[in-house]
């Protein structure tokens, strides 16, 4: 990573926190993306925004230039894996994408017992449950331990600023807001698409511990992967050179992912009740190379940043 640490500071007040694009279509909200529809295209925008415990903590410098990248990354990577709404990337923090509608439920894999949220495996493992998701659970699991096989691990979408609900696929099934046939389509893609990110991952020296995907549903009512995949903001990812070493010694692995920001607000006492304290400058500029970081290892290529103020630079590009 050719980044120093001044040019990330320098970048700390011209981070992009938001827009409002008019010209653009219909723009709803999420924790990190502007999303804009307009006929049958919706233009993402991936701003600096940082999320954590469903709350939204502040702007991390170039974050949404690394998320948009490797998202699209991703999706050309695995095309063959499973079709996704992506088009083209016509600005460093923008994609073209097919208007889909959301499927009403988030996939999550995971192949380890871990985390620190009141949604992670290992909260309710360590709390005496032994059943998640509807998957039992055997006795005697370590935190950071590899789970016989990945399990999917669903949960409801909660609107901005509410807490999702992990549930079992007959949970969600019963809700009557997916048919159990769209339900088992997504969830045999997102599998493979899990596989494929472990293997590409762990020739590049990460384990891909657990992950979040998007699914929609095209004009047709075909099932597409949206929003982003095997990104640091979808999924938790660990050096897998010191991996064996440290479990053993009953140490958290090294991570390269946004646990570096959760790991501070825990630290704090903070857990996603109430307003959050602020980000403080260091931690930003941590939190940027650990994106950056996490970019460069995957993709195997050099992060080039666009420094340009970013709303200038994104009207230019999508001629609005």
């Amino acid at each position: 990573m050719k980044i120093d640490d001044e040019v990330l500071r320098a970048h700390l007040d011209r981070t992009l926190e938001a827009t409002h694009f008019e010209d653009l279509g219909a723009r709803y909200e999420g924790k990190v993306r502007d999303n804009y529809s307009r006929g049958d295209r919706r233009f993402i925008i991936v701003t600096d925004r940082i999320s954590a415990f469903d709350r939204i903590l502040g702007t991390i410098p170039f974050k949404g230039q690394v998320l948009n990248q490797l998202a699209a990354w991703w999706f050309e990577k695995t095309k063959n894996v499973a079709k996704s709404h992506y088009i083209r990337m016509p600005d460093p923090n923008v994609l073209e994408c097919i208007l889909c509608k959301p499927l009403p439920v988030e996939m999550v894999v995971r192949a380890y017992i871990t985390g620190s949220t009141s949604t992670s495996m290992w909260t309710h493992y360590e709390a005496g449950a032994r059943r998640f998701c509807g998957h039992a659970l055997p006795d005697g699991l370590k935190k950071n331990q590899k789970l016989s096989r990945p399990l999917l691990t669903p949960a409801t979408k909660a609107p901005l600023g509410e807490h999702d609900v992990s549930a079992s696929r007959e949970e969600i099934l019963a809700k009557g807001d997916i048919p159990a046939k769209d339900f088992d389509r997504a969830a045999d893609m997102v599998m493979a698409l899990f596989e494929a990110g472990q293997k590409i991952c762990a020739e590049r020296g990460l384990i891909l511990v657990d992950t979040k995907y998007e699914l929609g549903t095209t004009e047709s009512g075909e099932i597409v992967v949206i929003d982003e995949i095997h990104t640091p903001d979808s999924s938790r990812f660990w050096m897998a050179n010191t991996y064996d070493e440290r479990f053993r010694a009953g140490l958290d692995p090294e991570p390269l992912d946004k646990d570096f920001v959760r790991r501070y607000y825990t630290t704090l006492g903070y857990r996603g009740d109430g307003a959050p304290p602020p980000l403080p400058p260091d931690i930003r500029v941590g939190a940027a190379k650990r994106y950056i970081e996490a970019f460069e290892r995957i993709t195997g290529e050099t992060f080039e940043p666009d420094p340009r103020p970013p709303l200038t630079r994104i009207a230019q590009n999508l001629r609005i």
